[in-house]
């Protein structure tokens, strides 16, 4: 795992210290060395700084070259199927210098070209410099893993994996797009391709794109999840979940440094602890948990852990941890306010100090379909299977996008909060329609529930939760790997009927169908429950007051005084949470 930038000026050669100190604000990504390839004529760069998991010698340095250095690469993730095209590879003539899995991606564009993309598996965010076209070619997994974001704008196009590389460019010009304000209050976070810079854009997931001087910018998606209604028998279903899922879990410990896992006594992470356990891994796990709160998570872990025999950690948190935001701010370099930021920066860095890399859970909400708002949607038995369910139907908070921006408001900012609390000189900047993201994601023409599931992963997790279990853990020098969303066991699960893996007396049954033999009922029964602090982390209305008192978003013209007085007023804590982040990432970037 590591971090990747680049540069290509049209008229002027690349400063070579400038832009190391571009790749060096990546250090955290890659603390194991670093290094640059600059073309003969200094117009074009590439950078890394590796954090070494797959080959650890010095023959896995980055930038790497092709046989005879037409292609150079700097890539960041893993490619888990890297073995098999290799021999592949091989078997057609090329030759390897190293063991690393990211050298099959460069002898793989050098066979297939783009067609690479549709035979990785992994997570993986790329640039290769074909010099024979004088193009650069950059691509993101399926599932958007790993970042990768660009900056184009007069004679200079620049990439890296977080903004903070893009942003130390001494060509980088610092206007923030004023759009993304409101889109990020509506969101969470400011969604693909936008950024909260003008002109910087974040590559979606399943997309590549070319660049060259003389063509400009294409951009494409290679990869497309289909959907079907296979009705089949649970004991089928269970039966191909468990041999996908085992073979995912074993090719995600395929490394040559110790691999973790995160653990919190749910379905997910459980079933992983499970499935290492069944192939006899050496497993350490670790969990957090707070301070006088019954649901704290450390204890439903510690007794997973004895379960599987882990060697496990915990630490235990205090409210007082919501103070610390403003590091967390630090490695989030555009806003983020997921109410888990804290909770994830705080495991990883309890992981990191013990192992490089971990597993973890994500991906199996969305693909079991195991959040509340599915429950939720397919409870209205009254609406069960019918018309209404595919229509966003005004006056349905469950239904449609608009039943889906209820659920995942926490605060929900719609057209008239938004005009309330931005300035009245940037209303122009409002979207006519704020869910604009998820409006692009939803199709009513498939079942209810999977045209939930689909913006889940389309949105909710790929940019809200991948993304901070990216930023979180590669801060404190951490890779994640997150076996749930092998795209092969996502296929499946979306070829199903929903009659098949959804069951109203039991969320991701056929998850709990694994397992159901060997957890207890404690762990079996327990309520769903996401990776948070209690309610109480996060209504502290001190904490609020503080960090607003001066803010610089009102002394600014961004937001209106009399509507922050308002949301005090009303102890409105998820929107001050949601304008507390904004207003600390502002101070922090600008």
């Amino acid at each position: 795992m590591c971090g990747i930038v680049g540069k290509y000026n049209l008229k002027e050669a690349i400063h070579r210290e400038n832009f190391n100190k571009m790749r060096d604000t990546l250090a955290h990504r890659g603390p194991n060395g670093a290094d640059s390839f600059f073309s003969i004529s200094s117009h074009i760069a590439l950078g890394h700084r590796r954090l070494a998991i797959i080959d650890l010698s010095s023959t896995g340095t980055q930038p790497m070259h092709n046989e005879d250095n037409t292609l150079w690469l700097t890539a960041n993730g893993e490619i888990y199927n890297y073995k098999n095209l290799k021999l592949e590879l091989e078997k057609a003539g090329h030759k390897f210098y190293s063991n690393s899995d990211s050298e099959v991606i460069l002898h793989g564009y050098e066979q297939w070209g783009e067609n690479i993309l549709n035979k990785l598996k992994g997570m993986f965010a790329f640039a290769i410099w074909d010099s024979n076209k004088e193009e650069l070619f950059l691509a993101r997994d399926r599932f958007g893993i790993k970042p990768l974001y660009y900056y184009f704008n007069n004679n200079t196009f620049v990439f890296g994996s977080e903004l903070k590389s893009i942003v130390t460019d001494k060509d980088f010009i610092k206007t923030p797009n004023i759009s993304s304000f409101s889109d990020f209050l509506v969101y969470r976070y400011v969604p693909s391709p936008k950024t909260i810079w003008e002109n910087t854009f974040k590559i979606p997931p399943a997309h590549f794109v070319t660049f060259n001087w003389k063509q400009g910018l294409k951009i494409e998606e290679y990869w497309k999840l289909n959907i079907d209604n296979k009705i089949i028998s649970i004991e089928e279903a269970t039966e191909k979940i468990n041999i996908l899922l085992s073979n995912s879990v074993n090719e995600h410990i395929n490394s040559d440094v110790q691999i973790g896992s995160f653990l919190s006594g749910g379905y997910d992470s459980s079933t992983l602890t499970y499935y290492l356990n069944k192939i006899d891994y050496p497993t350490k796990t670790f969990s957090i948990g707070f301070e006088n709160w019954d649901k704290s998570e450390h204890k439903y872990a510690e007794i997973v852990s004895n379960i599987f025999n882990t060697e496990h950690k915990s630490k235990i948190l205090s409210n007082d941890i919501i103070n610390n935001i403003d590091e967390i701010i630090d490695c989030y370099d555009e806003p983020i306010a997921d109410i888990s930021i804290q909770p994830t920066f705080e495991v990883s860095k309890l992981a990191s100090k013990t192992v490089r890399t971990a597993i973890s859970g994500e991906g199996a909400d969305e693909i079991f379909a195991g959040y509340t708002w599915h429950s939720d949607l397919m409870k209205r038995n009254q609406y069960y299977n019918s018309d209404i369910l595919r229509k966003n139907i005004k006056g349905h908070k469950f239904t449609g996008v608009e039943g889906y921006s209820n659920a995942m408001a926490m605060g929900l900012f719609n057209k008239n909060i938004l005009q309330n609390i931005i300035s009245p000189d940037l209303i122009n900047y409002i979207p006519n329609e704020p869910f604009w993201f998820y409006y692009q994601h939803y199709n009513k023409e498939i079942d209810p529930l999977k045209a939930f599931q689909y913006l889940d992963l389309k949105t909710f997790m790929s940019e809200l939760v991948l993304t901070k279990v990216d930023r979180a853990s590669m801060a404190n020098s951490l890779e994640v790997r997150l076996p749930f969303l092998d795209h092969e066991l996502v296929e499946y699960l979306f070829s199903l009927d929903k009659s098949v893996y959804y069951k109203n007396s039991k969320q991701k049954n056929l998850l709990y169908l694994l397992i159901k033999d060997v957890l207890p009922k404690e762990i079996l029964n327990r309520k769903k429950q996401g990776f948070v602090g209690p309610d109480s982390f996060y209504m502290q209305i001190d904490f609020y007051k503080s960090a607003l008192k001066s803010s610089r978003l009102v002394k600014n013209g961004i937001i209106q005084n009399n509507y922050l007085k308002i949301l005090f007023n009303n102890f409105d804590y998820w929107r001050l949470w949601k304008i507390t982040v904004l207003e600390k990432w502002y101070n922090k970037w600008l």
